[in-house]
């Protein structure tokens, strides 16, 4: 079941959403930032990020799909938002450098439709950063918080996901490395957890943050050659003289 925009909006203005919300942006701060020139697609629900991370790109779109439903982004200002179908993204082939999907591939009902659809609006090597609930984090168990809803992944399963698409994974990070328990006394660890669970236990994280890249050529694997079948002429057998023949002679 898809997460309504408006549970999320509402999330990431309670205490826990907002230290999930500086979670998230310390671990976008560890990849190669946005240059300002590049054309950005965010998929999902991507404004906790984009707020800081996307704020100086003039070239830039949120794509909320159309069972979560929108809101104007950014406040104040001309909006950058468009309600779609996430089977069919409505801008051009080969077109954006980079694509960041966030509260998005939990909700699908066919993760590898969507992640097709990706590709083929990617420039060629260009960048996807997927944010997908961890299967094994306590995130998971916990519905009052976005990622507790819809389906989440192991790292093989986004792996396999990934390649079936045509999108070879570079880098992977690790975030929400603490438990998603909203008493206040508790919350002012949670920074500290968050950089200890990275290097401690990052199986238990809450999500993955991966980075792909989008191949334009996949291997096609060569079945066996069987060796070749050379006819050759047969020899036939030499019979017994007939009984006509003879009497002929």
């Amino acid at each position: 079941m898809s997460v309504d925009v408006i549970d999320l909006r509402e999330f990431y203005t309670t205490p826990l959403g907002q230290v999930s919300q500086s979670a998230l942006l310390r671990t976008f701060s560890k990849l190669e930032p946005f240059k300002n020139d590049i054309e950005l697609v965010g998929i999902g629900y991507p404004v906790p990020l984009f707020d800081t991370l996307a704020k100086d790109i003039s070239q830039v779109i949120i794509l909320m799909p159309a069972r979560q439903g929108a809101l104007q982004w950014p406040v104040g200002k001309d909006s950058k938002v468009a309600l779609v179908d996430e089977d069919e993204l409505p801008i051009e082939t080969a077109s954006v450098q980079c694509v960041v999907v966030l509260h998005l591939i939990e909700n699908v009902a066919d993760p590898a439709q969507i992640l097709n659809e990706i590709w083929r609006i990617l420039v060629p090597e260009g960048k996807l950063i997927l944010v997908a609930a961890n299967r094994r984090g306590l995130w998971t168990r916990f519905e009052h918080t976005p990622f507790g809803n819809g389906r989440s992944f192991s790292r093989g399963q986004l792996s396999v996901l990934l390649r079936k698409a045509k999108l070879t994974p570079s880098h992977w990070n690790h975030t929400l490395n603490f438990p998603p328990i909203r008493f206040k006394s508790l919350m002012r660890f949670y920074p500290l957890l968050d950089k200890l669970g990275a290097k401690l236990w990052p199986l238990f994280c809450g999500a993955y943050v991966v980075t792909a890249t989008k191949r334009l050529y996949q291997g096609v694997p060569v079945s066996a050659k069987r060796a070749a079948k050379v006819k050759m002429p047969v020899i036939a057998a030499q019979g017994a003289r007939t009984s006509r023949e003879k009497m002929k002679n």
